[in-house]
């Protein structure tokens, strides 16, 4: 079965001074500014680029998390960090890089399995296929000692 999302996107004047806003129809973003100066020169604002990340991010975890369950090793906890490069080359601004750091708490496997998955993760995952063969994805993935257990 198929699902649809939907965001909108309204832009006002030109590139270099004008604005917008971005909003999403679950409501997640409503009314987002963004700028081209939010965009190209790490200022405040979100950018498209901040919400591959965050896309990115997100579905990863998601795919690991998969992938770690069916080898038997359901995550207790997976924090990713998706950073995307946009940049100018030769053909103009693009995004031309997305580094994702993973950190998981995963009991039954050592460092070299989870790496191994979560680089699966990431090669197979709708997000990163969507942008393969246009944008270099590189992935770092650890494994963290579960959180002591509190005594009352």
């Amino acid at each position: 079965m198929a699902t649809e999302k939907t965001a909108r996107a309204i832009w006002e004047g030109d590139l270099m001074s004008g604005s917008g806003k971005v909003s999403t129809g679950s409501g997640v973003l409503s009314e987002e500014g963004v700028t081209w100066s939010a965009r190209a020169e790490d200022t405040d604002g979100v950018s498209p680029e901040e919400l591959i990340a965050a896309a990115h991010a997100t579905c990863v975890s998601m795919a690991l998390s998969h992938a770690l369950a069916e080898q038997g090793n359901a995550p207790t906890r997976l924090e990713t960090e998706a950073t995307t490069t946009f940049d100018k080359t030769e053909e103009g601004f693009r995004l031309t890089r997305i580094k994702l750091v993973i950190e998981g708490e995963v009991e039954g496997i050592d460092g070299v399995v989870f790496l191994e998955t979560a680089e699966a993760a990431r090669d197979n995952c709708p997000v990163s296929k969507a942008l393969e063969g246009n944008v270099e994805i590189s992935v770092e993935a650890t494994l963290s000692s579960p959180s002591p257990s509190r005594s009352a």
